[in-house]
C-alpha cells in the first residue's frame, strides 16, 4: 500500500521588529554603529524624523507587534528620550516596546520596568559585569528582559562572562553586529549560527545588515526567530508585499 502523504512542515514565521534610534528627540538613521555621524531620518517611507510619524509610517505597511527603541542619548550618558518613549506608549498602546537605554544595574532595570513602558534591552556594551543577569534571572520580570550581545568586528562589547555564561541569558537574545547596522553587507550568519547553537530554546534575533526578503528567508531557515530592521523598511526593499510573503511557508 502506498504510504499516506506526509504533511508539510512549516517554518515558523519570521518576526520583523522595526527600529527607531532616538537622538535629541528625533529619529536618526543608524550607519555602521558610528553614532556621532547619525543624522535625522528622511526616506521614501517617511519624510519626517518625528518619532510618532515614523512609527505611523512603519505600521502603514504592516501591523508590527513590537518596536525596538534605542535611546542613543541615554546610552551615551547625555540626557535621555524617556518623554518620547512615554508618548509612543500612549500613542500606540497595543505596540510592545523593546527599549535599549544603556541601563547597567539591576535596581535601575527593575525601576524602569515598574513604569510599565515595555521590555528593557540590556546591551552588553553597557554592562560592567554579569551581575545584572545574575540578579534578574531570579525575578518574575525576566519575560520583559532582552539581552543584546553587541559586537564590533570580531570583538565582543562587554564583560566576556556575559557571552560565556549562556545559562544567564533570558528568553530573547539579540545578536547586534554594529558594523553591519544600516549597511548592505548582509547579516552575520556565522555569528548568528554560533549563538543560536548555544541558545537552546531561546529566541535569537538578528540585528544589523539585513538587506531584504532573501536574507530573511535564509535566517528563517537557520532557525533565527526574527530580525531588527530600519533601513530596508525606509528605502522600500521590504514593503507590504514582501512582509506578507514572510507568512508561514511549507518546506
Amino acid at each position: 500500500m502506498p504510504s499516506a502523504a506526509q504533511p508539510h512542515l512549516l517554518i515558523p514565521t519570521m518576526q520583523i521588529i522595526p527600529v527607531i534610534d532616538l537622538k535629541g528627540g528625533e529619529v536618526v538613521l543608524a550607519k555602521r554603529g558610528e553614532r556621532r555621524t547619525y543624522r535625522p531620518v528622511r526616506s521614501p517611507l517617511c519624510a519626517s524624523s518625528e518619532p510618532e510619524a515614523v512609527v505611523h509610517a512603519f505600521r502603514s505597511i504592516h501591523d508590527f507587534p513590537r518596536l525596538y527603541v534605542a535611546d542613543l542619548d541615554s546610552i551615551a550618558g547625555d540626557g535621555d528620550n524617556l518623554a518620547v518613549v512615554e508618548r509612543l506608549k500612549q500613542a500606540f498602546p497595543g505596540l510592545t516596546l523593546w527599549v535599549d537605554n544603556g541601563l547597567s544595574g539591576a535596581d535601575k532595570a527593575l525601576a524602569w520596568l515598574a513604569r510599565g513602558l515595555g521590555a528593557v534591552v540590556l546591551g552588553s556594551e553597557s554592562q560592567r559585569s554579569p551581575e545584572i543577569l545574575e540578579v534578574l534571572s531570579d525575578e518574575a520580570s525576566t519575560d520583559r528582559l532582552v539581552l543584546s550581545l553587541d559586537f564590533r568586528g570580531d570583538d565582543f562589547q562587554g564583560p566576556p562572562e556575559i557571552l560565556q555564561r549562556s545559562e544567564l541569558w533570558p528568553a530573547d537574545i539579540l545578536v547586534m553586529t554594529l558594523a553591519r547596522v544600516g549597511s548592505a553587507l548582509g547579516p552575520d550568519e556565522a555569528r548568528l549560527s554560533a549563538i543560536h547553537r548555544r541558545a537552546g530554546d531561546r529566541r535569537v534575533f538578528a540585528a544589523g545588515g539585513v538587506r531584504g526578503l532573501e536574507d530573511l528567508r535564509r535566517l528563517q531557515e537557520m532557525g533565527i526567530a526574527g530580525a531588527l530592521i530600519a533601513s530596508a523598511l525606509h528605502d522600500g526593499r521590504l514593503d507590504r508585499r514582501a512582509l506578507a510573503d514572510l507568512s508561514r511557508t511549507p518546506t
